[in-house]
C-alpha cells in the first residue's frame, strides 16, 4: 500500500511519482480508506493519470475517500477478469457488479447450516 501523499511530493516543479516506471502501466488498482479496500478501478492507460485523477481531482466521485492504493500490473487483455476477481473478493463501494457465475450452496446443505445455526441458540 502506498500513502495517496505521494501525488503531492515535487521536485523542480514536477510530480516525482510520474518517474515510477510501475505507475506507467496498464492495470487494476484499490484505493483504500486506512486499511479498507474502498474503491476497485482499472486503467487500460498508464496508472498514473487515472490514479492522479483520483488523488487531485476535486470533481472525482472518490477524492475524498481515500488515503491509500494498491496496484496491480496487469496486460490490457486480462484487466477485466483481474478487477472483477477483486470486486467479487472484496466489499467496496464499487456499483458495478462482477460477470462471473457465482456457485450457490445446494438447498439441502443450505438447509443443515441454517438448523446448525439455529441450535446453538435453542
Amino acid at each position: 500500500m502506498w500513502p495517496r501523499t505521494i501525488f503531492d511530493l515535487m521536485e523542480n516543479g514536477k510530480l516525482m511519482v510520474n518517474a515510477v516506471p510501475a505507475l506507467q502501466q496498464t492495470g487494476v488498482y484499490i484505493l483504500y480508506r486506512d486499511d479498507h479496500p474502498y474503491y476497485i478501478g482499472n486503467s487500460k492507460r498508464p496508472l498514473i493519470f487515472r490514479l492522479h485523477d483520483h488523488a487531485n481531482k476535486s470533481t472525482d466521485r472518490y477524492f475524498a475517500l481515500w488515503n491509500y492504493f494498491s496496484v496491480f500490473l496487469v496486460d490490457k487483455a486480462h484487466i477485466d477478469a483481474v478487477e472483477g476477481f477483486l470486486i467479487a473478493a472484496f466489499p467496496t463501494a464499487n456499483s458495478a457488479t462482477p460477470r462471473i457465475k457465482q456457485v450457490t450452496l445446494p438447498p439441502k446443505i443450505r438447509e443443515r447450516l441454517r438448523r446448525e445455526r439455529q441450535s446453538r441458540f435453542d
